[in-house]
């Protein structure tokens, strides 16, 4: 039966018809793989942040003696733009996968995923924050 409120308790089906929890100890390591789960969804989110500001940064090239610019490596913005693309899209699947095991209404379940979430945004992300980027250094507009 599925449950359309909220509730606690160990029996809770997660995601497909085979992972189903009748213990104790298999409620708690779902709970631990749900947590495990939204700790690295927060850590692939930093690598796709990283990612695409590797692909938006534009180094210029280096001139040498009569003013020509030769590269001495291969341009790597669209390997970095197809890496952002590739992490986006597994970063989606993993934030639905997060969002329908949400949807099991188990409360532990929920808590876990929310705890996991937080802890990997600080283990993670948080040095996001300290990062103050300003297009316009002129205060007057």
């Amino acid at each position: 039966m599925m449950h359309m409120t909220l509730y606690w308790g160990k029996h809770v089906t997660l995601l497909i018809d085979s992972w189903k929890t009748d213990s104790w100890l298999s409620y708690l390591l779902t709970l631990l793989a749900c947590f495990i789960f939204a700790s690295f969804y927060q850590y692939m989110e930093d690598r796709r942040l990283r990612f695409r500001s590797l692909a938006s940064s534009n180094p210029s090239p280096p001139t040498y003696g009569g003013g020509s610019a030769v590269p001495l490596l291969p341009n790597y913005r669209n390997s970095a733009k197809f890496a952002t693309a590739l992490l986006f899209g597994i970063n989606s699947a993993i934030g639905y996968l997060l969002m329908l095991a949400i949807m099991s209404f188990n409360g532990g379940v929920f808590l876990a995923i929310v705890l996991g979430l937080a802890v990997g945004y600080l283990l993670f992300r948080s040095a996001d924050d300290e990062k103050v980027v300003v297009e316009n250094v002129c205060a007057c507009s």
